[in-house]
């Protein structure tokens, strides 16, 4: 069996949402959240105050960071001329921003039910339940939810803030058509030497969620009764890529 390389590159900027002209580099700058009124963690009146923990350099060490993410999906003809389906396209983006203590997806694992609907049909909802019981549990902090492409090549972007308490982030789209491939990452730092990460580019694998047998773009359904691991796609080379 043969790994088939594949060039997708999921681009996360990390700035104040400013954005950046190339979708293949994550250019950030931290923006940085010292609180306001409303938080009821800083002091007010003529309470008595206590000094902040300082960095190394003096400052109060940043709390939170607005990432943008770009998912440049580079799977065109050209690259993958063999058995090219028709209609090319990845589901929306779908995943949460969370600490250590929780896993949505990994390879050589079974899939959760919302990793089996998110890589069959390309559906969030059970995914994102998942994601808010791990919220309610104090696992997580929030969800991510973004659009998909409709035709690749192409890229997307999406929003979201990382704090330090949830440092972590996992966020995965659908390759369609296709039985149960999909791309992604999981548990990802984006606080790293106690730094929020500046730029980051990682390269995607194709995974197979183990839940469908199909071995092709378009295979007819095939239920997997017993699901097998989460793991990378793999085909014979004269077989879909």
């Amino acid at each position: 069996m043969k790994i088939i390389p594949v060039a997708f590159v999921l681009c996360v900027a990390l700035s104040a949402c400013s954005g950046s002209d190339s979708v293949m580099v994550i250019d950030t700058d931290p923006t940085e959240n010292s609180g306001d009124n409303n938080n009821p963690d800083v002091n007010q009146g003529n309470e008595n105050t206590e000094t902040p923990d300082m960095g190394d350099n003096g400052a109060t060490p940043q709390n939170s960071a607005t990432y943008r993410l770009t998912f440049n999906a580079t799977w065109s003809l050209e690259t993958h001329p063999l058995r090219w389906p028709d209609n090319p396209h990845f589901s929306g983006l779908v995943g949460a921003v969370h600490n250590e203590q929780v896993e949505f997806w990994t390879s050589g694992q079974p899939a959760t039910d919302g990793v089996e609907q998110m890589a069959e049909s390309g559906g969030k909802d059970m995914l994102l339940g998942e994601v808010d019981a791990a919220i309610a549990n104090g696992y997580a902090n929030l969800a991510v939810s973004g659009g998909g492409i409709t035709n690749s090549p192409d890229t997307v972007s999406v929003e979201f803030e990382v704090t330090r308490d949830y440092p972590q982030l996992t966020l995965v789209s659908m390759v369609a058509p296709s039985p149960d491939w999909f791309v992604g990452v999981h548990n990802l730092p984006l606080v790293q030497d106690g730094e929020f990460v500046s730029s980051l580019t990682v390269d995607l694998a194709v995974y197979d969620a183990g839940t469908d047998s199909g071995t092709r773009y378009t295979s007819p359904d095939i239920d997997t009764v017993v699901r097998d691991p989460i793991s990378l796609l793999t085909s014979f080379p004269d077989d879909s890529p």
